[in-house]
């Protein structure tokens, strides 16, 4: 008698003879888990006079594609300004990936999507081939479904499985057979069941092509891929422009084109901030759980400073202007791939704690590359930090479709007068490039000095000084 649990089960016109080809595809559905329950129940399953077969009906409702030998993986879904990419592959025909692992990347204009497998199995044919360009929704490769370890392991892990006893068990045939085998007419010959060796040639210097020579003896700086390094060798290498460096190309080449830019630098002693970070750093890590750093000083600045001249935080669209009324500031990231650059939102209602988690949250998945579209969308004023390279100066270029950036560069130190006497000041240097079509050098040079007191005493900012 079946159990109360087998009570609601629902009859499918299959005959017994299909169950083991069911039972798999079942498997394949259900990470493995119901063949052993069927290998023990298989009489459950059966229909003693008419030879049907009686399944629960939550496994008849499986989806069609989980029964079928090959599936065919869809490509993810872009987002609304983004029509097509370029895609690579991190996995090849036979290998064999688990639920949610990386198969290959679509390359944007402005990130990187991941194309994850839909469940376990074996990567049978790939439907476009390598640098491609691809659409929404396009389908990409075909999967067979299939779990890895034991008895389902994959092709490739089984074929190693039965070559390895072989490989171990060679040497144990052929160590006694030097004496045994040997004739005794041949006491000196190599016995035939023994590899013939022959001793290695002389490889004099002279023979080597002197090309090769400096290939061999070059290291290849570390972070720089073989293919890219300066070895020494008379040839180039040829590499495709990924979409995100055309696009990046593209948007500087056109803020050239169409921006009047205009750069005005300033200078600001670090003093007072430096001197901050080393009092406060270990309260507020403990309170906070992040490390007060240089850019909330400097987006908080800004922040206040474009909310006194919101005129750098309007842009031209034709012939009308924009004012916004919020602070959205991208922050540049340098990346392997490219140059992004993520969005904080409402920075002007953000203290220092909330900046800081902030950035650590968008350069967490900068680092990781899962930077959707949405973060990099719909900034109003930008930073860029090129001092962490060390850079001394420099003059910025806009990000379209703003108005303005900030340039931030390395601190150093330098004498300065200080009430008539000379002293060392930690002094760093930064450069505002504006649109002179809308913004004149007024506004320009005044809002850059406002982030220069801001910075430097960020008391003006509650006394709204």
């Amino acid at each position: 008698m079946l159990a109360p649990r087998t009570a609601s089960l629902t009859r499918a016109s299959l005959n017994r003879s299909a169950l083991p080809t069911l039972c798999r595809a079942i498997s394949s559905s259900t990470s493995g888990k119901i063949i052993p329950t069927l290998a023990r129940n298989e009489k459950l399953f059966q229909k003693p006079m008419s030879g049907m077969i009686i399944l629960p009906q939550r496994y008849l409702q499986l989806s069609s594609q989980k029964f079928a030998d090959v599936i065919v993986v869809e490509g993810p879904a872009f987002a609304e300004s983004i029509s097509e990419g370029d895609i690579r592959w991190s996995k090849q025909v036979g290998d064999f990936v688990k639920e949610d692992e990386l198969v290959a990347e679509i390359e944007t204009d402005k990130t990187s999507v991941e194309v994850p497998a839909p469940q376990s199995g074996t990567i049978v044919e790939l439907l476009v081939a390598d640098g491609s360009k691809v659409t929404a929704k396009q389908k990409l490769y075909k999967l067979q479904p299939g779990e890895g370890g034991g008895a389902a392991a994959p092709p490739k892990a089984q074929e190693t499985k039965a070559a390895a006893p072989p490989a171990a068990e060679a040497p144990k045939e052929e160590k006694p057979k030097p004496a045994a085998a040997a004739p005794a007419s041949n006491k000196g010959a190599i016995p035939s069941s023994l590899p013939k060796t022959t001793p290695p040639p002389a490889k004099p210097v002279s023979s080597t092509p002197v090309s090769s020579i400096p290939v061999q003896r070059v290291k290849v700086p570390q972070g720089v891929a073989p293919e890219h390094a300066v070895t020494g060798a008379r040839d180039e290498v040829r590499v495709k422009m990924n979409r995100m460096r055309q696009r990046i190309s593209q948007r500087l080449k056109d803020a050239q084109n169409t921006y009047a830019m205009l750069t005005t630098f300033n200078e600001i002693d670090m003093s007072n901030v430096m001197e901050m970070r080393t009092r406060y750093q270990k309260d507020f890590q403990k309170k906070h759980n992040a490390k007060l750093g240089l850019m909330s000083p400097f987006l908080r600045a800004a922040a206040y400073a474009l909310q006194e001249m919101p005129v750098v935080n309007a842009v031209i669209d034709q012939d009308e202007i924009v004012y916004r009324h919020f602070v959205d500031i991208s922050v540049a990231v340098a990346t392997p791939k490219g140059l992004v650059v993520p969005v904080l939102r409402n920075v002007e209602g953000l203290d220092y704690a909330e900046i800081e988690l902030a950035l650590a949250a968008l350069g967490e998945k900068a680092k990781d590359n899962k930077l959707a579209v949405e973060d990099m969308e719909g900034g109003t004023f930008t930073i860029s930090n090129g001092g962490v390279f060390g850079s001394v100066f420099g003059t910025p270029i806009i990000n379209p479709p703003q108005s303005a950036i900030l340039g931030m560069h390395g601190i150093f130190d330098k004498p300065v007068a200080i009430n008539g006497k000379v002293e060392i000041r930690p002094i760093m240097k930064v450069a505002l490039t504006y649109d002179h079509r809308l913004i004149d050098g007024r506004e320009g040079v005044t809002f850059l000095r406002k982030i220069k007191s801001a910075v430097e005493d960020p008391r003006t900012i509650l006394m709204n000084l």
